[in-house]
């Protein structure tokens, strides 16, 4: 890849990408000239990282482009021989105009954002909404709910105000107007974690490889903390420590 135009490929999630677009910038260092073929959604947030020379829209068919090599997005660690401490970069490391207030706050409340509900591929990732509802009990903290999809309509069981969007722009200036994001496996996470906002991950017990095991911390997002199921579907457990979290964050930031 040494002096070459790579064609970096995102055929996986919308999360995978904004995951992995940290290492354009390394991949920049050796190469002449970076082209990212992303999913339309992103193109504004893939243009503002580091190393990125081009963004074009991902379809069917070859892309619309000369290059002299090409991989897959989630190929670049092994291709660019990333070890843990390769993986940390400062956040965040994607950007977004700022130029539009999405969020009623009162100012003495902590804006806190849910989601519950990960893609129904894998449904160990979400958690019942019904678990989250106590968090509406916790004085000096208002919720928000960036959920989208079917389970948009379960905020109200909360509650929590819906401010969901499809669109990822708006979706990344909701995130950045939050004090915390409380969140399962799935894109929003990673969105916050590569914006620099602070995100609680939920996560089942058999989880990604990427999370690692028996930590509460990750190379990948300095501001993103892990709570983890201790046996499978034991999500009333990670909700205990997760109330006792939110009440030690409230009370130290004076709410």
């Amino acid at each position: 890849m040494t002096d070459k135009r790579v064609l970096v490929r995102c055929y996986h999630g919308l999360g995978d990408t904004i995951q992995f677009i940290r290492f354009a910038a390394p991949l920049r260092k050796m190469a002449r000239e970076v082209v990212v073929w992303g999913q339309p959604p992103l193109l504004p947030l893939l243009a503002s990282a580091s190393g990125v020379d081009r963004v074009l829209p991902l379809h069917d068919g070859t892309p619309d482009v000369d290059f002299d090599c090409d991989l897959e997005i989630m190929e670049l660690a092994h291709a660019l021989r990333i070890d843990e401490p390769s993986i940390r970069c400062a956040v965040p490391y994607v950007f977004v105009d700022e130029q539009w207030t999405p969020l009623r706050k009162r100012r003495r409340d902590l804006a806190v954002g849910l989601v519950w509900r990960a893609g129904d591929w894998d449904e160990r990732r979400s958690v019942p909404v019904n678990f989250l509802s106590a968090l509406s009990h916790v004085s000096g903290v208002r919720l928000f709910s960036l959920q989208c999809g079917l389970a948009k309509a379960e905020a109200s069981r909360i509650p929590a105000e819906v401010v969901a969007t499809s669109d990822v722009g708006r979706t990344a200036v909701t995130l950045r107007h939050l004090d915390l994001l409380i969140s399962v496996d799935t894109f929003v996470a990673h969105l916050a974690g590569a914006l620099g906002v602070r995100v609680w991950l939920l996560l089942h017990a058999d989880c990604d490889w990427r999370w690692m095991q028996e930590r509460s911390d990750t190379p990948w997002y300095p501001t993103m903390r892990l709570f983890r199921q201790r046996s499978a579907g034991d999500w009333p457990t990670v909700i205990e420590e997760l109330m006792a979290a939110l009440q030690q964050l409230r009370q130290r930031n004076g709410y």
